[in-house]
């Protein structure tokens, strides 16, 4: 009988819409939410390493435009460039420069270059250069990331007398996917025809496929002139797209083609780089092909 009229009062709270435990106890579960990963975010974007920069930093985008500071503290990196200018007159001018870089504690790095020049069928060593880049503050402290510049050329006596350049790197992200950077440089030739040049570069790139393919446009502009001409120099003005292919992590390809815009400037100047990071420094979370969400520091 009992169980007939406990059966027979189930049934109609059931019907009534009435949970046996809601008329018993009466309480409310908590809610639960759900929040999915953001995988609109790039992965290129995570702030990585001391010094909380975006990841698409760490791996040259311009070639004609530095931006920040490349490498972590110790992190071994090297390039290898080929620079090829077609002139007006119908000549061609080749440069091949191996680039070694290395980064040091508080915002700085050191890079060194051997440079070697092909023309008139003839390949002949021009120069070894050494770069100091400072950064005057962890990324994001400070507007466009401001970078100090300098660096001292020992030229070969055949190519020409020494050169000391300074310059003041600037560089941000626009949007997610497209990245920028300008540079404002001087540089100065100690000995022979004491050439300045004044030169204004930029860059600007989107991101394709994330940390894969980006493509964008390059400019720069120079004044140049020499020791007793100093207001009758040359203006140069190129403009031109850009390419940079991350083979893998640890790889990227830059290639790069600029036109020449005036009667001064080489008709073509295009540029291939590839470069190798060989790590070192601190370790590094794979965060290759994966959304940011949840890596940054």
């Amino acid at each position: 009988m009992k169980l007939n009229i406990l059966l027979t009062l189930s049934l109609g709270a059931f019907a009534l819409g009435i949970s046996p435990l809601s008329a018993v106890e009466n309480k409310t579960l908590p809610t639960v939410t759900v929040t999915a990963p953001d995988v609109s975010t790039l992965a290129e974007e995570a702030l990585v390493g001391p010094y909380n920069q975006p990841e698409w930093t760490e791996h040259r985008r311009f070639t004609t435009t530095r931006v920040f500071i490349q490498k972590e503290p110790w992190e071994i990196g090297l390039e290898q460039w080929y620079r090829v200018r077609h002139y007006r007159d119908g000549s061609t001018k080749n440069l091949f420069i191996e680039e070694l870089e290395i980064g040091l504690p508080n915002r700085m790095q050191v890079d060194i270059y051997w440079d070697w020049v092909h023309e008139n069928h003839e390949t002949s060593h021009k120069d070894v250069a050494f770069e100091l880049r400072w950064a005057l503050a962890d990324w994001g402290k400070l507007p466009l990331n401001p970078t100090l510049y300098g660096e001292y050329k020992i030229t070969d006596p055949k190519q020409g007398a020494d050169v000391y350049e300074v310059k003041l790197l600037l560089g941000d992200a626009i949007t997610p996917k497209i990245h920028w950077g300008m540079n404002f440089a001087f540089e100065n030739e100690i000995g022979g025809e004491r050439a300045h040049e004044y030169a204004v570069t930029q860059g600007i790139s989107y991101s394709v496929i994330d940390q894969v393919l980006s493509a964008g446009v390059e400019m720069q502009f120079k004044y140049e002139n020499v020791a007793g001409e100093r207001d009758n120099g040359e203006h140069k003005f190129q403009v031109g797209p850009s390419l940079q292919w991350r083979i893998n992590k640890n790889t990227h390809l830059d290639l790069v083609a600029l036109f020449g815009c005036t009667n001064d400037s080489p008709r073509v100047e295009g540029f291939v780089i590839l470069g190798w990071d060989f790590g070192g420094g601190e370790s590094k979370p794979d965060i290759h092909y994966k959304p940011v969400s949840g890596m940054r520091n």
